[in-house]
């Protein structure tokens, strides 16, 4: 089992995030796995693994879980391309590196996956709901955001998937997910990639667990916290081989 200890990725903010009670409290889905609800957040829809080159990531879940996933696609316009394979019912692994072929980029995460020497996590995001309801709940509550914001990967069989996004301007120090919403049209993930893995754990690990609890909890966004003296998330995925331990 190998533990990856965290080194900076995100940029470190100072602002609060303040969300009333009630906010996102009729958009909460409840996830029919993993078997250890209190382990994984309910609403989580998939965490992010990146790493310098994509093969290397792919090899690299392989060697500890026994699972190999499949190449994902490309985000035109984004610079980056991933490898996916599921956790479970609508949850999976996210493998993204820098996409070689896409010489510019619209986003700062090519550059920031081409430093790290090794593969750790990246972030993660999860799944409210009907993202124009939480883009409004969060404007009413004075929080900043970004979003909904349309997103795509074409897959290597040249079909396109397409999702919305809604980024909060401030994610707790990379603690907080991102919010995702899968278009009607585009299978989730989870449904076609490979199989054999499952999430056992991830939790968030901060130096002030009562006031990220807060966050979270405010946000319906409930997870295991610890206390560590850097912000960093942790997760454990096993396979048929082993279990894999990775941090940010």
């Amino acid at each position: 089992m190998t533990f990856i200890p965290r080194r900076s990725f995100v940029a470190i903010t100072g602002a609060a995030l303040v969300v009333p009670n009630s906010l996102l409290g009729s958009q909460r889905q409840q996830s029919e796995v993993p078997p250890l609800v209190d382990q994984v957040p309910a609403m989580l829809d998939h965490i992010l693994l990146g790493c310098n080159d994509l093969e290397h990531g792919i090899a690299f879940v392989e060697q500890h879980t026994g699972v190999r996933a499949a190449s994902g696609g490309v985000h035109p316009g984004r610079g980056t391309q991933n490898a996916l394979l599921s956790l479970g019912t609508r949850r999976y692994l996210e493998i993204i590196a820098p996409d070689p072929q896409q010489t510019s980029s619209s986003s700062e995460l090519p550059a920031k996956l081409k430093k790290l020497s090794e593969p750790r996590l990246v972030g993660w995001a999860a799944h409210p709901g009907d993202l124009q309801v939480l883009a409004a709940d969060l404007a009413r509550a004075g929080v900043a955001a970004e979003g909904p914001t349309p997103g795509s990967r074409k897959r290597p069989d040249g079909s396109v998937l397409h999702w919305k996004t809604v980024n909060l301007k401030d994610d707790a120090n990379g603690m907080l997910p991102f919010f995702i919403e899968w278009s009607a049209d585009s299978p989730h993930p989870s449904s076609d990639s490979p199989s054999g893995c499952q999430l056992l754990r991830f939790e968030l690990l901060s130096p002030d667990p009562a006031a990220l609890d807060k966050q979270i909890t405010l946000l319906n966004l409930k997870a295991p916290l610890a206390k560590n003296p850097d912000p960093q998330l942790h997760a454990v995925i096993s396979g048929h081989k082993g279990k894999l331990d990775v941090a940010s």
